[in-house]
């Protein structure tokens, strides 16, 4: 049953109530003057620094037409994602994700397309159960390898933990395997570090302990840090670029001087950005960007301060690994997109600029993320049929079906799972 328009009309003069205490210039005022103050440096409680410009603090515009005409500074480019097809319970107490990754290459590599990395996760609390692979398995004569892992017990959380340790183990090894392929550039799709798994320290003293004790986990985080340390050893450039950021890292601090009003640190750069003319309407003809940050704020800070204990034998320094990143605005569609780089790759000024117009030209022509990164996204990503037909094999192979409940009855399965 929709609502009647009488009811309609109700909730829009409740909205008319809410508008007249919230004024929006000084939102953007304020955004501006957390901007220009505040951000050069970022000082926690402490005092400590967590977030300085690694150059002049800046706020630049580019015109659209302009910027997507700029010849690439990287001759090539490659792409990688990983995608899943969710947690799935079944009636015999299993609950599993299954996660495929793959990268893709600007200018296009049928072999490299056709290559696959596919982890399954089992989470059961059944003891007799063992089915962890002892290494990896070859398929697709040779393009595919794949794997079984059990995922540790928990008490809650279940499809949490079996989701995050496919989706993670299946990028970081794909991307570990295919390293020697990339010769200019690597973008990931979204960050350079497991986010998902490194807020867990910050959330929950359970999955906090399985990030710290199984090396189901360790073993991934260690992933990372040896990609770095892979493509810092060649000189190829490795960022992430993130199209959903849910970080409020930034906001809780600025909150504590300026009474930050913005939801999240997306919210606060998208007023920061945001152009608008006499009238008050939006600017679309240039894409707004900021300087390159060094960040040591939230979850960027969990590799770097030793929150983390890892047996990792670091081969280079410390502020390497550090989290940098810039921010960039696309009016047009009103997206606010965040590029991240070890400190290694972007410690260089003329590295930093040739990011920064690889990136400005690749949205504007795009209109979105870069073309690698929406080809990996396209051969990672499993399609509504693709989930449906792997799980009806898995009741198959298992004997068993998937345990149900009424919002399946109601809105269908529930696809998607929110997870950086």
């Amino acid at each position: 049953m929709t609502l009647d328009p009488v009811h309609v009309d109700g909730i829009a003069q409740l909205a008319r109530r809410v508008t007249k205490e919230v004024d929006d210039q000084d939102h953007t005022d304020i955004a501006q003057e957390a901007f220009e103050e505040f951000l050069n440096p970022l000082l926690d409680r402490d005092g400590e620094i967590i977030l300085e410009p690694l150059d002049e603090l800046s706020r630049r515009q580019v015109a659209v037409d302009d910027v997507a005409l700029t010849e690439s500074p990287f001759p090539t480019q490659h792409g990688l994602d990983a995608g899943t097809i969710n947690p799935t319970t079944f009636k015999n107490g299993l609950v599993i994700d299954v996660s495929q990754a793959a990268m893709a290459a600007v200018p296009s590599d049928i072999d490299l397309h056709r290559a696959r990395t596919i982890v399954m996760t089992v989470h059961t609390n059944d003891d007799t159960i063992d089915v962890q692979d002892a290494d990896w398995r070859m398929d697709d004569e040779g393009y595919a390898r794949r794997r079984v892992l059990h995922a540790p017990r928990v008490d809650r959380y279940e499809q949490t933990v079996v989701h995050a340790l496919a989706l993670y183990r299946a990028e970081s090894e794909h991307a570990l395997d295919q390293t020697d392929v990339v010769d200019d550039l690597l973008i990931l799709d979204g960050p350079i570090y497991p986010t998902g798994l490194l807020k867990w320290v910050e959330r929950d003293p359970e999955l906090k302990r399985l990030i710290i004790e199984r090396s189901e986990f360790t073993d991934v985080i260690e992933n990372y840090l040896e990609l770095v340390e892979a493509f810092a050893t060649r000189d190829v450039p490795l960022v992430g670029f993130v199209k959903n950021s849910s970080s409020k890292a930034l906001t809780r601090e600025l909150r504590r001087s300026v009474g930050a009003p913005w939801l999240n640190d997306e919210a606060f750069f998208r007023r920061v950005l945001e152009r608008t003319d006499d009238d008050g309407d939006l600017r679309t003809d240039a894409l707004t960007f900021t300087n390159w940050f060094r960040s040591r704020a939230g979850t960027d800070a969990v590799l770097s301060d030793e929150t983390l204990s890892l047996d990792h034998s670091r081969t280079l320094d410390d502020e390497a690994y550090e989290v940098t990143f810039f921010v960039v605005y696309d009016p047009r569609e009103d997206l606010v997109y965040r590029i991240e780089s070890p400190h290694c790759v972007t410690r260089d000024e003329k590295t930093r600029e040739q990011l920064t117009t690889q990136i400005l030209a690749e949205v504007a022509r795009e209109r979105g993320p870069p073309l690698a990164v929406e080809k990996a996204d396209e051969l990672a990503r499993i399609d509504r049929e693709g989930k449906q037909t792997l799980r009806q094999r898995i009741e198959t192979t298992f004997e068993t079906s998937r345990q149900r409940s009424y919002n399946d009855k109601r809105w269908g399965p529930i696809e998607g799972m929110d997870i950086e």
